[in-house]
């Protein structure tokens, strides 16, 4: 049973970074574009793709936990390091991402969550407001972040060094 469930846990892992590509992708091109209408839809895009990212991310979770007891791992430090880690990493962009995109979002015209609550959209801001929130957003430093602690759970997943 346990290498199905690692073999489920890496391919949740596969699935959530496929789906999560989109929205860094999303990120780095908008900060080329310069009509609302391609802002809108490269928005739009990157929301289409939560759906399947936080479900992968779910499964990633609950597959590496059982794992986890299966493997009898959760004496080690490892296992408590990387579960900390991808915690950690997912709070930290999704305040940084709600930050930057959801003011975005309001300001494109489009729907919105702001305090738990979905919002409908309100008519869009001057093109000179859309394009400051646009360049007010870090995706590489965000980007830098998620690649830098996927690598060390990597490390820490692979060589189990405590």
């Amino acid at each position: 049973m346990y290498p199905w469930l690692v073999f489920l846990h890496v391919l949740s892992a596969l699935v959530f970074l496929m789906s999560h590509g989109i929205s860094a992708g999303v990120s780095l091109q908008l900060r080329r574009e310069q009509s609302l209408e391609r802002v809108k839809a490269l928005l739009e895009l990157s929301a289409n793709s939560y759906g399947v990212m936080y479900l992968s991310l779910l499964l990633l979770l609950i597959s590496g936990v059982v794992a986890g007891f299966v493997g009898r791992w959760w004496a080690q430090t490892w296992i408590w390091l990387s579960l900390g880690l991808l915690i950690a990493i997912a709070v930290v962009m999704f305040a940084l991402t709600a930050r930057y995109y959801t003011p975005l979002r309001k300001a494109a015209g489009l729907p919105f969550t702001e305090k738990g609550k979905q919002h409908e959209p309100l008519p869009p801001a001057s093109p000179q407001e859309v394009g400051r929130l646009i360049t007010a957003a870090r995706p590489w430093s965000m980007a830098g972040i998620g690649i830098i602690g996927l690598l060390i759970i990597m490390w820490l997943m692979m060589f189990k060094p405590f």
